[in-house]
């Protein structure tokens, strides 16, 4: 359906867990990190921490292979795969990083599936080094917003996809997440759209204390056989109303081409009356 477009966090929404964290506890540096946490921006301790595994001796490769295993349902894989069949524009909103996310993605053959991958930049330096930026330069200049993180407005993203989108048709948003920063986002989706949050997880929590913010229609979920049952439901919710709309609009035009007038007259009325058995 090429008039719905579904964003989509990644950590805690696609995948099971959050891929920083699962970096740090898999490869031996959670007490490095839990120590400067306090004192370091979490995406800058990130690159920091990814310093730390290559002066270890740590290979690319071997962060990709600890990447690979992390969980992600089949359900889901199954969602976004069915998503995208059905012709949705699939998206990722996420403050994680590109090369954590490309990789698990591509090793679970989602990775064609997504247009666009908005997240904070990543590379390989020529020592070998995986560097982790952030989306904005929060040291040369601040976003302003008091929800998200310095590196990241995911606000400010949803506006961007949204105007980058052809002003020609409807476009018919589905939001999904966990987190607080994706409350931000949630704020800018419109009646006709659907927020899609974890259930119990801090999304859920803020719209639980602050529905009246929201204006998008809120569907949760829990579980992989949720996200992937609500979401496919909420697909063809929306292909059927904008095939309605269409088949409507068609009949209207129709209708106005074959009459002088739209507006019946008395005349129009008069002249139809019932026919006798």
């Amino acid at each position: 359906m090429a008039g719905i477009v579904v964003v989509f966090d990644f950590d805690k929404t696609i995948i099971d867990c959050d891929s920083d964290n699962w970096i740090v506890d898999e490869l031996g540096l959670s007490q490095s990190f839990k120590q400067l946490l306090p004192t370091v921006p979490f995406n800058s301790l990130m690159d920091r921490m990814m310093m730390e595994l290559h002066s270890k001796g740590k290979t690319i490769e071997e962060i990709a292979e600890c990447l690979r295993k992390v969980p992600l349902p089949s359900n889901i894989v199954s969602a976004i795969k069915s998503a995208h069949s059905f012709g949705c524009d699939l998206r990722i909103l996420s403050d994680a990083n590109v090369f954590f996310i490309e990789t698990i993605l591509e090793h679970h053959g989602l990775l064609d599936c997504f247009s666009e991958i908005n997240t904070n930049p990543s590379l390989v330096d020529e020592g070998g080094r995986l560097r982790i930026f952030p989306y904005y330069d929060f040291k040369a200049s601040c976003h302003g917003c008091k929800i998200c993180p310095p590196n990241m407005c995911k606000g400010l993203v949803m506006e961007k996809i949204r105007s980058s989108l052809p002003a020609r048709g409807t476009k018919r948003f589905i939001y999904l997440g966990d987190g607080g920063a994706d409350f931000c986002a949630g704020l800018k989706l419109e009646e006709k759209d659907y927020l899609m949050p974890r259930k119990n997880f801090p999304l859920w929590e803020i719209i639980r204390s602050k529905p009246e913010l929201v204006k998008a229609e809120v569907q949760e979920w829990c579980d992989g056989a949720e996200f992937q049952r609500t979401l496919l439901h909420l697909i063809n919710k929306i292909s059927i109303e904008e095939n309605c709309r269409v088949e409507s609009d068609q009949l209207v035009a129709t209708d106005c081409k074959s009459h002088t007038s739209s507006v019946p007259t008395l005349e129009h009325f008069q002249s139809a009356l019932p026919v006798p058995y």
